[in-house]
Order: structure tokens, then C-alpha cells, then sequence
């Protein structure tokens, strides 16, 4: 008998798990799947019939797990920061000037870690920020959950969230064996520490196979498995798939024109995304562009207030708010708490197909595009020295270099770059298709077909 338990941290990792076959092969593969979640239990009702949730109770960091979990990140940064500017940009964010106990310990340990930062100090700081959970009562109450459930395998669908640390401890001393699944593309290359160690790992490509092994050096090869991503499996299931024509009247759009989707990030790294939609709208209405549908999709993440003004400035533009329902209020991690609809699948995967070019500040949507072989153009006017949010740094992180080099989209720096790209792409939509999927198969090297089946199988090797 195989038991499996499914660790689902988020809004984000419940669309990748819950809603791709992930769920529906696990429960074939194994005898038994439970979800230990993160997000309230009621969310899974309309989705998950077979498996059983266990709700976890919520764990808030006390100064002294912060203390060891900040120490190990930032000497995680310390260790790293050489000709990786994401890692060092990333480090400098985490300087403080704070007056509070926070504020002086995070400068005591950049002190710290300046000089103590190897792999052997790292593994230190995660050993003492571990043995914090010993005595705490929710911690307590996750090991009677494992002592009860005793699973042959525990699966955490992130590999970053410091509330799953906790959990991971009690794994580690009653012996359950661990795996995670890397959550997104720039994860390792430009990110901290993860919350804990595992003994398995779960990665989207033979590039994140060789990241995980530079950056986590104590990581055996023969623990990593490349097996693609369950983020873009929706695309691919009947399911999720509508006609052109509910498309077409879903967002009112004219079905003679092209259609340009942007899609905005959320306001902590994409806070050019007001300047961007107005220069596409203010280019449209000079007759600089001809005439087009355009979509503008807000990040899930956040409420979208900051673009209220133009949806009246601009009638012309359509809007498409991602359906996400936030399932708890008064989180450390509000954002984590929006659970996706299934009508925000379909909205998604709609935009994806049918629309004629894709326009963002450098996020992962462009990989969503790029599996439909849609243009791309990322879109990066600020910098250090014009006053506006400077996202042409992100240029520099190890991700976006590989984008770069890979000349899969345009990259544009100012107004009439932006203008004279889009006009490229409308005309000449398979520009560039080669470099697109050249590198979709550096990003993802496995197919989108099974992905939920492989991850499945994979997982059950482990037991």
C-alpha cells in the first residue's frame, strides 16, 4: 500500500495540482492520496471527490525561527552573489535601516554572513532554525498528523514558503521521506534559500536540473527529476478549451481585428504597467497602430484599484479581472490565500489561443504565450537614470538573460520601440517562432501531454 500526501501551499499551486490531472493521476497511482493544505479546507469540495484534506492550522514565525530562517537566506545570497546580479540584487532589497529588533538583527546578520556564509554554515542555520519547532503547538500538531497518517511519501507542491518549514521538521524526525516540486522559472537563480531540505526534487528542465545542482551543491544528481511543469497542463485538456467564438463575445471583442493581450504583473515588480497600457492606448488613438482589440489581464495577485482611471480614459480597452477568490482574510500571505476559478482557466487559455500578440514586463506569461507560439514583446522603459521604476535591471537576472539571448521576443526600452515592435509582430506573426520554441524547450523540456501522470509516477518511485 502507497500513501501519498500532497502539500498544497496556495492559490497558485492549487491550479497547478488541483486543477491539471495531477490530483486525478496521483489517486491512480497510489492506494491513497491526502491533502494536507495550506488554504481552507472548503475550497477543495468542487474539485476534489476521492482524496481526503486535512487543513492545516496556520503557523506564524516567532523572532527566533526568523532569526536562523533569515540567516540562512541571506548567506544563501552571500554564497551566490558572485556574476549572478539577480542574487545580489535580491540580496541588496534585504538590507534594512529599520529601527525595530527586526531591523538590527537583519544588519547583525549581514555582518554575520559576510564571513559566514558556506554551504556548511547554511546547512547550520537550517539545523537551528529547525530545532525552533521542537517545542511549538502547531508544530506538535503536524506530527501527530504524520504519526497518524504515516505516509510512505509527503509532496510539497512549492519548495519556498517559510510556513512549510515546520512541517518538513516533523518529516524529518519521524522519517517520512520528502519531495518538492521547484515552483517557477526563476526560483533558484534569482531567489533565497528554500524553507527547508528535502529528499526529493521535482524541476521543469535540464536547465533547472543544472541550477539546482550549482546552487544547492549538497543535492545528489540522482535526486532530481526532470519532468516539465503542471502550470501549463490546463493548455492542453479538453476541459479548459472554448470556441473563438464564445471567445470573441466573452470579451466583446471586434472578430475582424487582431487582438493584443497585455498582461500585467503585480504593482511590488511591474510598477510600469500604467505607462505601458497608455502608451498602447495613446498609439492606437494616434493611428500609430491600426486598429486592434486589446485585453488588458491584471494580475491575480492583487486587487486590480491602480488601473481604475483608465477603464474610463480608454472605453476602447477590454478588461479581464482573473477570477480568483480570496479564502481567508488576516494571512501572513494574503496573496496566497486567492483560490483561481475554473472560468479563470478557461478566460486564460483563451487569451493564450486566440489572442495575436502578448505584451509584458518580463514575466513567466510569456511562457504561456510561447507554448501557443504567440509573438511576445516585454516591455522595460525604466532605469536609473529616467526616474521611473527601474525593471531593466531584471534584464540581468540569469532567467531573463536566457530570454534575452534567445532573441524568442522583443525586448523594448522606449515608446517607439514598443510601437515599431508591435507593428512588426501584427504583420509578421511568425517572426521569431523559431527562437520561441527553442527556448520553451530550454524553460520546459518535457511535453505538456501526461505532465500530471509523469509527476505521479515519478513520486511513487520514491516510496
Amino acid at each position: 500500500m502507497k500513501k501519498l500526501g500532497v502539500v498544497i501551499t496556495d492559490g497558485v499551486g492549487f491550479r497547478n495540482f488541483i486543477l491539471s490531472d495531477f490530483l486525478a493521476e496521483a489517486e491512480k497511482t497510489f492506494d491513497e492520496v491526502v491533502v494536507l493544505s495550506c488554504l481552507p479546507a472548503e475550497v477543495y469540495s468542487e474539485f476534489v471527490k476521492k482524496s481526503r484534506i486535512i487543513e492545516l492550522d496556520v503557523f506564524e514565525e516567532n523572532f527566533k525561527t526568523w532569526f536562523f530562517r533569515k540567516a540562512k537566506e541571506v548567506a544563501h545570497l552571500q554564497l551566490h552573489q558572485k556574476n549572478n546580479f539577480g542574487i545580489l540584487d535580491n540580496l541588496e532589497t534585504n538590507h534594512s535601516k529599520s529601527k525595530t529588533a527586526r531591523g538590527y538583527a537583519t544588519r547583525f546578520i549581514f555582518k554575520v554572513t559576510t564571513l559566514l556564509h558556506s554551504e556548511k554554515w547554511i546547512q547550520r542555520y537550517n539545523s537551528w532554525q529547525q530545532r525552533t519547532f521542537k517545542h511549538d503547538s502547531i508544530t506538535v500538531g503536524y506530527k501527530t498528523i504524520l504519526e497518524k497518517e504515516k505516509f510512505d511519501l509527503l509532496f510539497f507542491t512549492h519548495q519556498r514558503p517559510p510556513f512549510i518549514a515546520p512541517l518538513v521538521y516533523q518529516a524529518e524526525q519521524l522519517k517520512v521521506k520528502t519531495a518538492s516540486f521547484i515552483f517557477s522559472w526563476d526560483n533558484l537563480a534569482s531567489k533565497g534559500r528554500m524553507a527547508a531540505n528535502f529528499d526529493y526534487y521535482l524541476v521543469w528542465s535540464d536547465l533547472m536540473k543544472t541550477e539546482l545542482q550549482q546552487f544547492y551543491s549538497s543535492v545528489k544528481i540522482e535526486n532530481i527529476r526532470v519532468v516539465g511543469t503542471p502550470q501549463f497542463e490546463p493548455y492542453v485538456l479538453d476541459r479548459y478549451k472554448v470556441s473563438k467564438e464564445q471567445f470573441v463575445e466573452k470579451f466583446n471583442l471586434n472578430n475582424s481585428l487582431k487582438t493584443i493581450c497585455f498582461s500585467c504583473g503585480d504593482i511590488s515588480t511591474s510598477k510600469n504597467d500604467e505607462l505601458y497600457i497608455e502608451t498602447i492606448a495613446n498609439a492606437i488613438l494616434e493611428g500609430k497602430i491600426d486598429p486592434v482589440n486589446v485585453i488588458v489581464r491584471t494580475s491575480p495577485a492583487e486587487d486590480p484599484v491602480r488601473f481604475a482611471s483608465f477603464v474610463e480614459r480608454f472605453s476602447f480597452l477590454k478588461w479581464n479581472y482573473p477570477r480568483w477568490t480570496l479564502s481567508r482574510q488576516g494571512h501572513q500571505e494574503t496573496w496566497s490565500q486567492r483560490i483561481p476559478s475554473i472560468e479563470d482557466v478557461k478566460d486564460l487559455r483563451s487569451l493564450l489561443e486566440y489572442s495575436d500578440l502578448n505584451i509584458n514586463m518580463l514575466s513567466t506569461m510569456s511562457l504561456d504565450f510561447i507554448q501557443f507560439d504567440k509573438p511576445v514583446i516585454n516591455t522595460v522603459f525604466g532605469n536609473r537614470e529616467n526616474g521611473l521604476y527601474d525593471d531593466q535591471r531584471f534584464l540581468n537576472y540569469a532567467h531573463i538573460v536566457n530570454v534575452v539571448n534567445s532573441h524568442a521576443t522583443k525586448i523594448v526600452k522606449n515608446k517607439e520601440e514598443l510601437i515599431t515592435a508591435i507593428n512588426i509582430y501584427l504583420e509578421h506573426p511568425n517572426s521569431d517562432s523559431e527562437n520561441r520554441k527553442q527556448l520553451l524547450e530550454l524553460q520546459v523540456s518535457k511535453p505538456l501531454s501526461e505532465t500530471g501522470k509523469r509527476i505521479a509516477q515519478t513520486l511513487v518511485q520514491w516510496t
